[in-house]
């Protein structure tokens, strides 16, 4: 395990596991740049050290263009990054059917071109200097789905596939790639945060409603302590071998493994139409 103090870069630090994650990086001795939504929240994060270990930077990861500028800027005035987070991202909730396309845009645009925007104006960097890590903070709907966030499991399924296959594009450059997958959490994921589409179809009440009832009811409550989670991160990576996919809470490691099985018992059952394709 690795000791030495590291500058993080991680995206929406204003709540959740982006503060969360900041907070504990800041109380471990490392130094943190993460970025904000206003100037207001920058000096609020700001003044959460007391050694000018916190920085911010305003910069909304939809704003393609602004992000390699900002990356070269914080290398050039605060110091190599070492570790990049891509937090920053919401939940949809909506039956597909009901919900229109551009809510979908807006979910991929933060939640997967906003973070391979960002890890692409990190890699030259840690390229150059043969070392880096980046963290991609997924869900465990990156795994496993459930009806009514659709578009939401999409845009996880995607960054879980991006983190692997880039994990494996650099790792001779010294640089690892971890998807984080939390299950739930005490965070306003399912809050104020979520983005939600308006019902219209009666057909989807009786497989939507009860869902959305217990997420409404459980919000505030769940299992996972996102300070615990923070830990966990920043124990991957200090890690000299950290994992290409880390699920946090017994809730995502449950379900996930129920998946794997249920896919198991699914390739075996269909193995033989499976194998009848070669020629």
């Amino acid at each position: 395990m690795a000791s030495t103090q590291k500058t993080l870069l991680i995206t929406g630090v204003s709540s959740g596991f982006g503060r969360a994650l900041a907070l504990e990086a800041l109380a471990a001795g490392h130094k943190v740049v993460g970025t904000v939504r206003s100037e207001e929240a920058k000096r609020e994060f700001e003044a959460l050290s007391s050694n000018h270990s916190a920085f911010a930077r305003v910069l909304d990861v939809t704003d393609f263009d602004a992000i390699e500028p900002a990356v070269a800027e914080i290398e050039r005035t605060i110091g190599p990054v070492d570790v990049l987070v891509n937090n920053a991202g919401y939940g949809h909730e909506g039956v597909m059917e009901e919900s229109p396309l551009s809510e979908m845009r807006k979910q991929f645009d933060v939640n997967v071109f906003g973070a391979v925007a960002m890890m692409k104006a990190v890699l030259p960097f840690m390229r150059e200097r043969r070392r880096g890590h980046i963290l991609n903070i997924t869900s465990m709907g990156g795994f496993i789905t459930m009806p009514g966030i659709t578009y939401y499991c999409g845009s996880k399924f995607a960054l879980e596939g991006i983190s692997e296959a880039l994990g494996k594009e650099v790792a001779s450059f010294g640089i690892a790639v971890t998807a984080v997958a939390p299950g739930s959490f005490r965070t306003d994921w399912a809050g104020r945060s979520m983005r939600r589409t308006p019902r219209s179809i009666a057909d989807y009440d009786a497989v939507f409603d009860p869902i959305r009832q217990a997420r409404e009811e459980k919000s505030g409550k769940q299992l996972g302590d996102p300070r615990k989670a923070a830990q966990a991160m920043l124990t991957a990576i200090a890690s000299d071998h950290p994992p290409a996919h880390l699920l946090l809470g017994s809730d995502a490691l449950g379900l996930v493994r129920g998946k794997l099985t249920a896919m198991e018992s699914e390739l075996r059952e269909w193995e033989t139409v499976t194998v009848s394709t070669d020629g």
